[in-house]
């Protein structure tokens, strides 16, 4: 390996009057640079020849307040050196008041994008709010309309992605947001890479119509949004050091691209603990429609009903999920050390029809909420409630317990080694957003924040499944959960109507990059129930759109769900489209906090479009080849996989007509020529 050093100390307050500020530029990309001024401890960065960001600084608070900025003396150092053939590491060093402050960029000589974090080192450098980049002055002049994407924590209480106009921004996004033209998709993307430490924040704040504020930072807890009612912890990485996340900034002609690279490149930093190779799984979930009134009868009964009336509703490998969610105690008796006889009977049963079967667990809640001995342990729950301000803290109706207490851990091997060895091939996890919560004091001292607090419960998780299930993530952090599960759902607590199906395709309109970030990522119950055919189809297509297809019909009786089911869940093309277990894009993602409306997904030699309409009145889209990014001028043949029709477009723009509540998947394909 190849390294250059290259060291320079200056004393600000030294310098001759009138000399230029000493100035270190960083190239990156194509035509990209960060120019930082060593006078001012302020960095500019520049996107194509234009400056975007001007006067950025680092800045940090817990133990100790320290900025990079500011006219007070201090000494600046400045290193570099490359990792290899394509990255270079700046590293800028200020010293003041007995601490240093490193400042460190990773420029790719490939790639619009650079790294950044920052580290504060000496006695006292414990923070709980680090920010490797802030600013009050970003420009984006984009002619047209302008977003600014707000990002959720987790998919719980009904969260949404809201892309508003950026005049209108003031908003704290979680992890990352995009700055992007609707119209012509360029945007400017800032993300954390790497969350096992930290719950990162992007604070935007408008300045007027083109200009906002930014800061890029660790330490972020909300009430509402993190569901934390105290700070975010010190963190400590020694007794004298303390690293920020590290933050992605790029620009992109393509926003939605850039939010993939992004997706891309957390994925690959957490070296996840799963990589699944079989086929997008497809199943069926008791809490659809049969919630608390599931039995071993109407557990079998619907087994009956995917064996005899709906044999093509199945993975690309012949597989099928059946999955017991919530209340699959009412089979047992005694808890699991008691009469489990009817969990075997459905698993035996399950496998018999060659299915796979799945059950339900919430490894950090406490349902009880009264004091009484935790399963598996020698530990009481009141010895493992996490506590905020000295109280235990209620979230979602159930209490969370310290995810690094011996006795959380000790219920967790329990309850999955217990599922485990029933013969459960699949396990759906949920709450999980309570082992995240910020805590007063964690049981291990060496545990500061909630996410390194996660870490450690997910991590017990994982240990406990030994890799011998499909694990299947509901209610959880967006971010933090991607290394320990294989499958996430996109939005929780969707059911039939097609508000729900509009509720969830905002979260797969602005959130369908985590089908990169983990192997799949899911709509939630598809749920058919007396709704109409239009809004059936709608469901059943934003599940398409999302990757994965999971049914939540009580189909253990009778009724109009049964034959939709038949008709819906059996189409050899429909269940094509999920083959890569892959969401769509956005064509449009000007819609707010609503649902996306159009979306997109190439796939080598051929093209899917979706097009849903939430309103109780037709809609008409109309488009043009060229913002489908992927079709030429000639007439092209477009399959309407719903409806089994074909149309004909013509070269100079498409007409996709929408009946109320309802929805279309086209398959798009050049027209053959005779």
């Amino acid at each position: 390996m190849f390294i250059v050093l290259l060291c320079l100390k200056i004393t600000a307050g030294a310098m001759p009057a009138g000399k230029r500020d000493s100035v270190i530029t960083m190239p990156f990309g194509e035509n990209n640079m960060i120019v930082y001024s060593l006078t001012t401890g302020t960095y500019d960065v520049v996107f194509s020849g234009k400056k975007t960001i001007a006067g950025a600084f680092a800045v940090c608070s817990g133990k100790t307040e320290m900025t990079s900025a500011g006219a007070a003396l201090r000494t600046h150092s400045f290193s570099t050196r490359t990792i290899h053939d394509r990255v270079s590491r700046y590293i800028i060093e200020t010293v003041r008041n007995g601490l240093r402050m490193q400042q460190v960029f990773d420029v790719y000589g490939s790639r619009n994008y650079f790294l950044t974090t920052m580290r504060v080192i000496g006695r006292g450098a414990a923070a709980s709010y680090m920010s490797p980049l802030t600013t009050d002055s970003v420009v984006v002049d984009e002619k047209g309309d302008n977003r600014a994407l707000s990002v959720p924590f987790d998919n719980d209480m009904w969260a949404r992605f809201n892309a508003q106009p950026i005049q209108h921004a003031n908003f704290t996004s979680s992890e990352v947001t995009a700055i992007y033209n609707n119209d012509t998709y360029k945007g400017l993307i800032i993300g954390s890479v790497d969350q096992q430490v930290w719950k990162s924040g992007i604070t935007v704040k408008a300045n007027g119509v083109n200009s906002f504020s930014i800061s890029a930072f660790g330490g972020f807890a909300d009430s509402t949004i993190t569901h934390d009612k105290i700070r975010h912890g010190l963190v400590t990485t020694t007794d004298t050091s303390c690293v920020s996340p590290m933050m992605m900034v790029g620009m992109f002609t393509d926003w939605r691209k850039g939010m993939e690279q992004y997706a891309r490149d957390n994925h690959s930093r957490a070296q996840g603990i799963f990589n699944w190779k079989k086929a997008t799984p497809v199943g069926w979930n008791s809490w659809g429609a049969i919630q608390n009134k599931i039995t071993l009868d109407k557990a079998k009964r619907v087994i009956d009903f995917f064996a005899d009336s709906c044999k093509g509703y199945r993975s690309a490998n012949g597989q099928l999920y059946i999955d017991l969610d919530s209340f699959w105690d009412n089979m047992v008796k005694g808890g699991l050390d008691g009469d489990v006889s009817e969990l075997k009977q459905f698993v035996a049963y399950c496998k018999s029809k060659g299915f796979k079967p799945g059950i339900y667990w919430a490894p950090f809640t406490d349902w009880g909420k009264h004091d009484r001995k935790m399963e598996g342990s020698a530990y009481t729950y009141a010895q493992a409630w996490l506590k905020q301000n000295g109280k235990p803290v209620e979230v979602d109706g159930a209490l969370a317990l310290d995810a690094t207490h011996p006795g959380t851990k000790a219920r967790i091997n329990y309850y999955l080694t217990h599922l485990k060895n029933l013969g459960f091939e699949m396990i759906k996890i949920d709450f999980l957003g309570h082992g995240a919560l910020e805590c007063d004091r964690f049981y291990d001292p060496a545990i500061t924040t909630g996410m390194q607090a996660y870490k450690v419960g997910m991590q017990c998780v994982t240990k406990a499944l030994d890799n011998k299930m499909l694990v299947y993530a509901a209610i959880s952090p967006t971010m933090a959960t991607a290394p320990y599960v294989h499958m996430r759902r996109i939005a929780c607590d969707a059911f039939s109507a097609i508000d729900n199906t509009e509720y969830t395709l905002n979260s797969t309109g602005y959130g369908w990059w985590q089908s990169l970030l983990y192997n799949f990522v899911d709509a939630d119950h598809v749920v058919f129930n007396h709704e109409s055919e239009g809004a059936n189809r709608a469901r059943l297509a934003s599940a398409l759109v999302t990757g994965t297809l999971i049914a939540g019909d009580d189909f253990s009786s009778y009724g109009p769900w049964s034959n939709a089911a038949k008709h819906l869940l059996q189409n050899k093309e429909l269940l094509k489209v999920i083959k890569d277990g892959r969401s769509f894009r956005p064509i449009e993602a000007n819609t707010g906090n609503k649902g996306v409306e159009l979306f997109i997904k190439a796939d080598y030699d051929k093209v899917y479009l979706a097009a849903f309409n939430y309103s109780n009145t037709p809609r008409t889209y109309t488009l043009s080849p060229a913002r489908l990014g992927v079709l030429s001028r000639a007439q092209v043949t477009a399959a309407e996989l719903l409806s089994g029709t074909v149309e004909n477009w013509q070269q100079d723009s498409i007409h996709i007509n929408v009946p109320p509540s309802d929805a279309k998947i086209y398959l798009i394909r050049p027209a053959r020529t005779k």
